[in-house]
């Protein structure tokens, strides 16, 4: 007997049907990008309108607590890897991990981590030093050179190596009017200008300098968190 129609067709669908489940898990299981986990915590209503949380590094992660209360908004750990240098501005939290990535995590609920960027030769712990007008760029300061990404997308903006025989101090350094000085002490003396290199959003400042536009072209459509 030739089963109906409606059989026929439930029969069909039934082994896809059936692996449903299984998609859905292996969707779910897959790692994350990066070794990343980003956890967020619940907030009492209307928590996020007050003043961003401040962020820490806390064993093998960054935390991020509301200052008011001292309550963990969210965390953000990576496997393998620990922070070992962190700063903060309005909106971003960058992170320096011990294998060598930047990362940028969306400060107010930690929703996200809009970029990573690989720093080569991270041998030392860096500095994260944020640059320009709204805190537009990112320098990242290791003994071998300084590195300045734009924060909106992690876009690689510049690059300045220390001089040969000398290294950068990343500990070493001052603001002043928008300019960031950064120790370069050399193993063979010499002037103190060559000690103290001045950069800002816009690279190495020399005398007639002609530097790089570091602004987003509008037609240059910003990465998606990765």
């Amino acid at each position: 007997m030739t089963a109906p129609t409606g059989g026929r067709l439930a029969l069909a669908f039934l082994p896809a049907l059936l692996a449903l489940p299984l998609v859905t898990a292996a969707h779910h299981a897959r790692p994350a990008p990066f070794g990343d986990h980003l956890r967020t915590y619940r907030t009492a209503p209307g928590a996020l309108v007050g003043p961003e949380p401040v962020p820490r590094a806390a064993a093998a992660r960054v935390e991020a607590r509301d200052p008011r209360t001292g309550a963990l908004r969210w965390t953000h750990g990576r496997d393998g890897s620990r922070p070992v240098a962190l700063a903060a501005v309005p909106g971003h939290v960058f992170a320096l991990w011990s294998d060598g990535l930047v990362t940028d995590t969306e400060r107010a609920a930690g929703t996200s981590v809009r970029w990573h960027r690989a720093v080569p030769d991270l041998t030392t712990p860096g500095a994260l030093l944020p640059l320009g007008a709204g805190d537009r760029m990112l320098a990242v300061v290791t003994p071998r050179r300084i590195a300045a990404y734009r924060t909106a997308d992690g876009d690689l903006r510049w690059v300045l190596p220390a001089a040969e025989g000398c290294a950068f101090a990343p500990g070493r350094q001052a603001r002043t009017r928008g300019v960031l000085l950064v120790a370069q002490p050399c193993r063979a003396g010499g002037p103190w200008t060559t000690g103290v290199i001045a950069v800002d959003a816009l690279g190495r400042i020399t005398p007639g300098r002609t530097p790089l536009a570091n602004e987003p072209r509008p037609d240059k459509a910003v990465a998606a968190p990765r």
